[in-house]
């Protein structure tokens, strides 16, 4: 009997050729009326660069929801967390929003960010073109690396940009201490 030779797909995934046409046609997954049933997000605009133009859409729900930051969704922030000789830094970029609009608390070895972006203009339903901010509430909380002194961290929004800066515990000083006798 002669060895046949598999291919790389074959012995990729270790699946046999069917000889003949024992292939079954493929199996809709659900019935139409199943599919419509389905609630999806709206895509994004098409753009047809052949036509320079884009196809007609609407905004959705979805779209005024964001908006208004009423749909109890919690956006979370981006940052950069690094560490200098002295200090465990924490950086973001919170644009639009006011300091005393801001709650940063640390708590062991958390700190958390929150805050709330307004939109001060309000915009009918349907007037968007594109809508790519976030308005509304906003998180983040950091594992910190190392100990640090709560007492001595200081918070500063300058630009837009949140620099938390959180003074590192030396956890490597010996501390001596003088044993009594009695």
């Amino acid at each position: 009997m002669l060895k046949q030779k598999r291919s790389f797909f074959e012995r990729l995934t270790g699946a046999k050729d069917v000889p003949g046409n024992a292939y079954r046609e493929s199996v809709p997954v659900y019935t139409e009326e199943e599919e419509t049933a389905i609630s999806m997000r709206e895509p994004a605009p098409a753009f047809n660069a052949a036509r320079g133009n884009e196809e007609a859409w609407t905004p959705s729900a979805t779209n005024a929801n964001q908006q208004s930051g009423n749909d109890g969704a919690e956006g979370q922030l981006t940052i950069d967390v690094y560490q200098t000789e002295n200090d465990i830094v924490i950086k973001s970029t919170i644009a639009g929003v006011k300091p005393e609009d801001l709650d940063v608390s640390i708590n062991n070895d958390m700190v958390t960010v929150k805050g709330e972006r307004k939109n001060e203009e309000v915009v009918e339903n349907g007037n968007y073109y594109y809508q790519e901010c976030y308005w509304g509430a906003f998180s983040r909380t950091v594992l910190l690396p190392v100990d640090v002194i709560p007492e001595k961290a200081d918070a500063a929004l300058k630009n837009g940009i949140l620099t938390i800066r959180l003074p590192k515990a030396d956890t490597t000083k010996t501390k001596k201490i003088q044993v009594r006798g009695f």
